[in-house]
């Protein structure tokens, strides 16, 4: 029971973490309408998120192989909660900017560390259930914070102190059941897979290439499709029901699969999810309607879902347990590369159109999907 209320409270603290990190953009557009804030504000607070997270994905797993997971997630998750404070102190740019930058920062250090903190208490089981609940919080918070920026009284205020209180539920409960189990040695399984069926190469190898299609696919649905949204349609609330419809789903397809008991074929059919969505966006041009925006959410959140599933399933599986830290931040990091598919859409329009950029991206698509087949025709080395 000791181990399992570890491992629950390792997850609660990730998808609190993935709440605070994602929960703010359903709120940008009340910046612009009610505090006057510039679209280079906005703009500028994407920036520093990522200039926080980059650096603290690949640093926080990495320095926890050395020194332990809870050293990292927990001051991480703590430096979370620092700048969701900051952002319900002040809705002015700097303070905006600012906060989001140390959100960045904390993020990052708990999203790769954590995973691979869940990965050591569970196997198998947590490293497939740190992408479910990550995934959760990155949809549930928009949603709600999206719900409570319409409605709430403080619409600028009310989200932020739901998140710090989350977060530091999530903190005390990792503190009280996750660090004494994680103290003791493992002794519920057999040890780690050795010689040539595990390496950091040989991971990489299968984790990066779909990795590449996680956010890649799910930012297209919540930044491109909805400036493209024909009729008079948008606000706090449609980021939220657009992260529900794609990161939701996602995360739902996530469970769904573990369930069952899905194979490492399932890259393969997440890969042929993003080839779909990017075709039928493709074919829709410039003039996205509502029933397309629905569709396209769900296909490109199955790819996002079953995409992140498999690569961490093969990091678990393929990486010495020594690495596994620094190989997930790794993976995380080129996850998260695919957030500047938006941006460079936007770039290339003007001299390609609409249509033929996101065909290239298609082409991506298949030939990631192609890649793992022809791998997966002569057997998973570990699965």
């Amino acid at each position: 029971m000791s181990r399992r209320a570890a491992t629950a409270s390792v997850l609660a603290l990730l998808m609190a973490t993935g709440w605070a990190a994602n929960h703010v953009s359903a709120l940008f557009p009340l910046y612009v309408e009610t505090r006057g804030l510039s679209t280079m504000a906005i703009d500028s607070a994407f920036g520093v998120y990522a200039l926080g997270l980059l650096p603290g994905l690949l640093a926080g797993g990495s320095v926890s192989d050395r020194i332990g997971r809870p050293r990292i997630v927990l001051p991480g998750a703590c430096l979370a909660v620092l700048g969701t404070v900051v952002l319900a102190l002040d809705a002015g740019a700097l303070s905006l900017v600012a906060g989001r930058f140390v959100v960045g920062l904390g993020a990052g250090l708990t999203f790769a560390a954590g995973t691979a903190w869940a990965t050591d208490l569970a196997a198998r089981t947590g490293a497939v259930l740190a992408g479910v609940f990550l995934s959760a919080g990155f949809a549930v918070g928009p949603l709600v914070s999206g719900a409570l920026g319409r409605w709430a009284p403080g619409p600028l205020l009310v989200p932020f102190v739901l998140s710090v209180v989350l977060s530091v539920a999530a903190i005390l409960a990792a503190t009280r059941w996750a660090i004494p189990s994680s103290e003791r040695p493992d002794r519920t399984g057999a040890p780690p897979l050795t010689g040539p069926h595990q390496s950091v190469g040989l991971a990489a190898s299968w984790a990066l290439p779909v990795g590449a299609l996680v956010f890649a696919s799910v930012s297209v649905p919540l930044i491109t499709v909805p400036t493209r949204l024909e009729g008079d349609v948008g606000g706090p609330l449609l980021v939220g029901v657009g992260s529900i419809l794609s990161l939701g789903f996602g995360s739902a397809i996530q469970q769904v699969a573990r369930v069952r008991g899905w194979g490492p074929r399932t890259g393969v059919v997440g890969a042929a999810a993003s080839l779909l969505g990017f075709l039928l966006l493709a074919a829709a041009g410039e003039g996205v309607g509502l029933p397309i925006f629905v569709l396209t959410c769900l296909l490109l959140g199955t790819a996002y879902g079953l995409c992140l599933r498999e690569g961490l399933l093969d990091v678990q599986a393929l990486c010495p347990p020594g690495r596994r830290g620094a190989l997930t931040g790794v993976f995380y990091v080129t996850t998260y590369l695919g957030f500047a598919l938006p941006l460079l859409l936007t770039v290339l329009e003007p001299a390609l159109g609409v249509r033929v950029p996101l065909l290239v991206v298609a082409a991506a698509a298949a030939t990631v999907g192609l890649s793992r087949a022809s791998r997966l025709s002569r057997g998973h080395p570990a699965r």
